[in-house]
């Protein structure tokens, strides 16, 4: 981060806005802040060389990862480009060299730096920041005591229009926050570094910058700022005489020096990481077979480097940089929310971003109005990098991938709510019979290797159930004396061989064994394999219309949907599964002797009390079904509900009894009152609601209100014809 964002961005910023250009720098911090937090936790969860492009293309899919993938280099390129501008400014104070010449010279000893190797960057870059920040703060001591308030008036030159288009333009001095992540793969510990890293060095950075540049236009006025690239040196000659100047001069030349370098062995990594998944050329993921290091995009990046410096002016590859840096922290914050609301299985960072989704929300608002503010040219250069984007995977990656984006599998809810007719059946059998069959992105582990061809029963397990032996046992329940499939599944991202993870693990094995001890005791027909995937909807999908089962089983929290944007996998299983489907959600409870029954307004009643009473017959226990009836109902109606209930009764063959309740609402009064009931229950058994209504679609159907107010074990059907 530290470099031409201090040393050489000040003075073209200042002329924006005068005076407040320190408050400029605060407020682009605090923008950038939510895309710290979010990439912090994305890189605890994939600590992988590319980083923000390996985020996006694994949430967005491909085709937005190739986008990203060429803005995040051409940003850092930018940067680091613009940072040897500012580093010639600095070396002509020294030595009068002509200053593109200069360099584009030692972006060659760059190069050739990073070629070399990682360990040799880091063992200089350590050096050089150590004098920088001493410099700075030496500068600091010395200027902050002679700061002259007439030059802080008036505070803004340009109004708060002209604060906020700073704050856009500044905005790439904070890059580096982002750049760590691209070299993950290389950092020892990097969940616990990684964070660590990120957001102390922003918090120490953003000090710096303020500090600095307060004390800048406190002893320098902003009309000779406005060209100034330079303006370390212009302070510190102000503060010091030339001795000084020469001082910042050399300080300034090792900064940028350091600055570009690292922006090299960052930015480098991005193609780098394409081209292993295949989204570029297999030539550019080169490795030097000595130095270990992607030689061919360091040359590239180089090159490229090369022409930003001799062919645009020094604002304009600062405005390029930054506009460029702000979509990409727009995507960074919107991975966050994707993974996290679709709860996607190989998701799992050890550091969480706190106050989410909020500080993501905010992070993707102000970014957008950070974009517009950089103005027409910075816009229209991220529409050619989208278009150029686009054209690269569709001409070459997308005849080489096959991979989806998360949001791509889980879809969009409000979308699929209203494309999606859950009565298409056919269509949706058709669907999935075209698609790739399941082995193509399943692979079995070792035990028997046979996912069985018939079962009434599919219990998949995901490695978060309270008690997978309960869970297979109330599959067992719902259909007495038939087959269970049960799958244990563990999905990785989609750049994991599947053939690598082949070996049982001690979790799988010890399910094995206790899945297959319960079923011994119970005496019921039960078959335990375990799986690896891409795609976990998709496989527990297609397992279930390769057992032609009955019934799918899960655990569950009592969620199913999940906000505005996406829907958890829960969510597209129970719209796109061709079987009826039970959520069963585990409060811990081992003996069901006595079950509530809670029928929902549409259900099929028989149909429903026939499984009912399967489960009870298989535990023993007894049924009360619970009925509610309005205070206006007449009295004939209540005797009709009565005895219908006592219908539904009959039919069962374990001991029953009826409860009438009185209430507006039937669902609130049954919910009302569910906790209290359900104290001297051990199950409720529930359906699902029959439909939802405007707010539900937009915004989730949210938690179930009897799954909450239940203080047993809850058991929610769904049939599915």
């Amino acid at each position: 981060m530290l470099g031409s964002g201090i040393f050489v961005l000040p003075g073209l910023a200042a002329a924006k806005t005068g005076p407040s250009i320190w408050l400029a720098y605060l407020i682009a911090s605090f923008c950038v802040l939510p895309a710290a937090l979010s990439q912090s936790e994305l890189a605890t969860a994939m600590p992988t060389s590319g980083g923000a492009y390996v985020y996006i293309e694994r949430t967005f899919g491909p085709v937005f990862g190739t986008i990203a993938g060429f803005g995040l280099w051409l940003s850092l390129l930018m940067k680091s480009a613009f940072a040897l501008v500012g580093f010639g400014a600095y070396l002509y104070v020294l030595a009068h060299i002509p200053l593109k010449i200069t360099a584009i010279g030692f972006l060659g000893v760059i190069m050739i730096l990073n070629v070399a190797g990682v360990k040799k960057v880091g063992q200089v870059q350590i050096i050089i920041v150590l004098l920088s920040v001493l410099g700075l703060i030496a500068i600091l001591l010395y200027g902050l005591p002679q700061v002259n308030a007439e030059n802080l008036v008036p505070v803004f030159t340009n109004g708060g229009l002209g604060l906020i288009s700073t704050t856009a333009f500044v905005f790439i001095s904070y890059a580096g926050v982002m750049a760590v992540t691209a070299v993950a793969e290389e950092i020892k510990n990097p969940k616990r570094n990684l964070p660590l890293a990120m957001l102390s060095a922003l918090a120490f950075v953003t000090i710096l910058y303020t500090l600095v540049t307060f004390t800048l236009v406190g002893n320098i006025p902003v009309s000779q700022l406005e060209q100034d690239i330079r303006p370390i040196y212009t302070l510190a000659h102000k503060l010091g005489g030339q001795a000084a100047g020469y001082v910042a001069a050399l300080l300034g030349v090792i900064t940028l020096t350091s600055m570009a370098n690292s922006g090299v062995l960052a930015g480098s990594r991005f193609p780098f990481a394409m081209s292993r998944d295949k989204l570029l050329p297999e030539f550019w993921g080169k490795v030097h077979p000595r130095f270990t290091t992607p030689v061919t995009t360091i040359v590239l990046t180089c090159a490229l480097m090369a022409l930003v410096i001799l062919f645009l002016d020094v604002a304009k590859i600062a405005k390029l940089a930054s506009a460029f840096m702000v979509i990409m922290y727009i995507a960074v914050n919107s991975c966050v929310i994707v993974l996290r609301e679709t709860s996607v299985q190989w998701y799992s960072p050890s550091y969480r971003s706190p106050m989410y989704p909020a500080i993501q929300i905010f992070g993707i608002v102000s970014g957008l109005v950070l974009l517009f503010l950089l103005g027409f040219v910075a816009l229209f250069a991220i529409l050619l990098i989208v278009v150029a984007g686009y054209a690269v995977y569709h001409y070459y990656g997308s005849s080489k991938v096959q991979r989806s984006g998360v949001l791509k599998i889980y879809g969009h809810r409000p979308a699929l709510y209203f494309l999606y007719d859950r009565n298409q059946k056919d269509k949706s059998k058709q669907t999935v019979g075209n698609k790739k069959p399941s082995s193509q992105y399943l692979k079995r582990t070792n035990l028997d290797g046979v996912i069985a061809t018939e079962a009434h029963v599919v219990v998949p397990l995901f490695g978060n159930e309270r008690s997978s032996e309960l869970l297979v046992e109330m599959g067992a329940a719902i259909a007495p004396q038939k087959k269970v499939q049960v799958v244990h599944l563990k999905e990785v991202p989609d750049q994991t061989m599947l053939d690598a993870l082949l070996v049982d693990d001690v979790t799988v094995t010890s399910l094995n064994r206790r899945v297959g001890a319960m079923a011994e005791e119970r005496m019921i027909n039960v078959d335990f394999d375990a799986a690896v995937t891409h795609d976990l909807v998709k496989t527990v999908h297609a397992i279930s219309d390769q057992t032609h089962c009955q019934w799918m089983v899960m655990g569950w929290d009592g969620k199913a949907n999940d906000g505005l944007f996406v829907r958890n996998p829960m969510g597209w299983l129970v719209t796109h599964i061709n079987s009826n489907f039970a959520l069963y959600k585990d409060k811990g409870v081992r003996y069901i002797r006595k079950i509530l029954v809670a029928l929902r307004p549409g259900t099929d009643s028989h149909e429903f009390m026939a499984v009912c009473d399967n489960i009870a017959q298989f535990y023993k226990s007894s049924i009360t079904l619970v009925r509610v009836v309005r205070p206006t109902d007449t009295a004939a109606y209540k005797e009709a509900v009565l005895a219908q209930s006592n219908s539904l009764l009959n039919s069962c063959g374990s001991p029953v009894e009826g409860l009438l309740l009185e209430g507006k609402d039937p669902v609130r009064t049954i919910s009302e009152t569910i906790s209290e009931a359900t104290a001297g229950y051990d199950l409720l058994i529930t359906g699902t609601p029959r439909s939802h209504n405007w707010t539900h679609v937009l915004l989730g159907s949210g938690r179930d209100r009897f799954v909450e107010s239940a203080a047993c074990s809850v058991l929610r059907l769904t049939f599915n014809s």
